[in-house]
């Protein structure tokens, strides 16, 4: 089985159920300061998922966010349930994936005003065309999903910010709608996520239900039942979503670790004189009476991971000195670097897990450098290949 998962969160036990009833065998994986994931696969597939309940709020979303993505490193992090519609163009049970997030209670409060001053992530450009892939198939619902009619998903800003909106007409609702007259839908998760996401170089996705009009009837029988459907809507194409994410990244994976081997490992040439004799050869390739002989590719063992990792460094700080990676990054990158190299030279009993996972995480942090990402690559397989 693939060493890829992504990582699914949701705000609500709502819509974390209707995200685990689309897993095989899920079980629980519990992190050293207690929060509970559930790791399956994606039903019919090998596809890993680790799916975890952050609670209401920006805050606490950010938290668990960071914790999942430190403890299993994952792919990509989708945060999936329901949000209420800022405009009649969003019909209830539709789904909403953000091309951006506003943290739209950022500002500054003047004489003349409210004045906005919005943090914004935008969704990684590879999620966001898979996305549009996704949605443009529409396979991804099932019988579960619509209940009459097939939702549709819409590409747009989520706003986020601190409290529940229910209303049309009070003065936050007003300026809400004046500063973020493109958002689509607004929730209270999404910031904390993105921010998480963004800190630790994880690509994100932010996939939200319609359930409500966020315009005073939040609170109505209508709204009850309009729920657990944009909960089950906001939960279809997620699945499908993560085994697509999980193949890219193995194919990424195998084309740098083949363009690393092809610009780290020359053929070697071998001239051999033999007379009146049978000559046995093992060969990459012949040509033109010379052996051409390919070594086998990645480190052969903990000392040689830890010389290759202590020759990356040197591509690190060379980058970092050339301004490709900025300090905060750079630190960080040293950070789990250094990490990886010492369990590579101790060695130890569930080293594989630890060493690859910091790897991945450097990986994360390194991902706007394709040289680096390319040099990277057969160091995570050789990672994966301690005993």
């Amino acid at each position: 089985m693939s060493e890829e998962l992504v990582v699914i969160l949701t705000a609500l036990n709502l819509e974390y159920q209707a995200v685990r009833q689309k897993l095989a065998d899920p079980k629980v994986h519990r992190h050293e300061r207690g929060t509970r994931f559930e790791v399956g696969t994606v039903q019919g597939t090998s596809c890993r998922v680790a799916l975890g309940l952050t609670n209401k709020g920006n805050h606490s979303a950010a938290v668990i966010a960071e914790r999942a993505i430190q403890e299993f490193s994952p792919t990509a992090l989708l945060f999936v349930g329901v949000a209420g519609a800022l405009w009649e163009s969003a019909r209830l049970g539709d789904v909403v994936m953000a091309t951006h997030v506003y943290a739209y209670h950022g500002g500054t409060s003047e004489d003349d005003g409210l004045k906005a001053r919005p943090r914004v992530w935008e969704a990684p450009h590879g999620i966001s065309q898979l996305g549009s892939h996704v949605a443009r198939l529409n396979d991804w619902a099932d019988a579960t999903t619509g209940h009459g009619r097939a939702p549709q998903v819409r590409f747009g800003a989520i706003a986020a910010g601190e409290v529940v909106q229910n209303s049309k007409i009070s003065a936050e609702a007003r300026w809400i709608r004046q500063h973020y007259n493109d958002a689509l839908a607004i929730e209270m998760e999404a910031a904390g996520v993105a921010q998480a996401a963004h800190l630790n170089g994880a690509p994100v996705a932010v996939i939200r239900g319609i359930s409500d009009r966020a315009d005073g009837t939040k609170s109505s029988a209508k709204d009850r039942n309009w729920q657990p459907r944009a909960a089950a809507n906001a939960a279809a194409p997620p699945p499908r979503l993560a085994v697509e994410l999980v193949k890219e990244q193995e194919q990424i994976t195998m084309s740098q670790e083949n363009k690393a081997r092809s610009a780290r490992e020359p053929a070697k040439q071998v001239t051999n004189t033999a007379h009146n004799s049978v000559v046995g050869i093992m060969a990459g390739s012949v040509g033109h009476g010379s052996v051409h002989m390919n070594t086998a590719p990645g480190a052969s063992g903990p000392t040689d991971l830890a010389a290759e990792l202590d020759d990356f460094h040197a591509d690190v700080k060379r980058h970092h000195a050339e301004g490709d990676l900025d300090d905060d990054t750079y630190q960080e990158a040293l950070a789990e670097l250094g990490f990886a190299c010492r369990v590579a030279r101790e060695n130890a009993p569930g080293s594989s897990r630890t060493a690859t996972m910091a790897l991945k995480r450097l990986r994360g942090l390194i991902a706007d450098s394709p040289e680096l990402a390319d040099r990277l690559a057969p160091l995570v397989r050789a990672a994966g290949d301690l005993s």
